[in-house]
């Protein structure tokens, strides 16, 4: 059986190459990162506020989450929802309360040992979640391309430059946030083999990985 665990910055491609991958290997796909979004999300809703780690907590521990091809959250299908800048701007606030994490690593494990073979993208999948993974990967790109890609996704197409530039101004405050928080910072794990996917297709990348097993 073969886990395959993908680390890395946001606009990295991530999910994209995790996807890509895993149905070229015939896996499940996790993508941990929605599962933060998820809880971000649901406490914007609630008006339970970033900081407040006991609120957040009860809130990834009550939750009923459907992870696959759509991300349902409480019955209500919630894909596209947690991508809105709104998500973006709390979102590494959230995932940093140690409760929080606590709890969505625990399904995180719990739904790979169900499946036995998978797919895991994230922030932590290396080094924290699943450090014996059997191939651990951490996708990196150029901070323009990471930024072009994510400004693209919010306005569904070729974005302004104006967008592109906020983009990535708050893309290098949450690569700030996420690798210097205390609990599980974005890090190189040991035994992780770089993957750069600047100016590179996802299939490009999805074959250099496949080739990797």
């Amino acid at each position: 059986m073969t886990v395959v665990a993908i680390d890395g910055p946001g606009g990295s491609g991530k999910s994209t190459v995790a996807r890509g991958l895993a149905q070229r290997l015939g896996l499940d796909w996790l993508d941990t990162g929605a599962m933060y979004r998820a809880v971000a999300l649901a406490g914007l809703r609630r008006g339970v506020a970033p900081d407040d780690a006991d609120g957040l907590a009860h809130i990834a521990r009550s939750m009923q989450l459907e992870m696959g091809h759509a991300i349902v959250f409480d019955g209500e299908d919630v894909t596209e929802a947690i991508r809105l800048p709104e998500v973006d701007a709390v979102v590494s606030v959230v995932a940093s309360h140690p409760a929080v994490r606590a709890e969505l690593v625990r399904r995180q494990r719990a739904w790979v040992e169900s499946r036995g073979a998978a797919v895991v993208e994230g922030r932590d999948i290396t080094s924290v979640v699943l450090p014996d993974a059997d191939l651990k990967i951490y996708l990196t790109a150029d901070v323009e391309e990471r930024a072009l890609r994510r400004a693209g996704q919010h306005a569904g197409g070729t974005p302004a430059r104006a967008l592109v530039s906020a983009t990535s101004e708050a893309m290098a405050r949450r690569d700030r946030l996420d690798a210097g928080r205390a609990e599980s910072p974005l890090v190189l794990a040991e035994g992780a083999i770089v993957v750069d996917s600047t100016g590179r297709s996802a299939a490009e990348v999805v074959d250099e990985i496949a080739a990797l097993l």
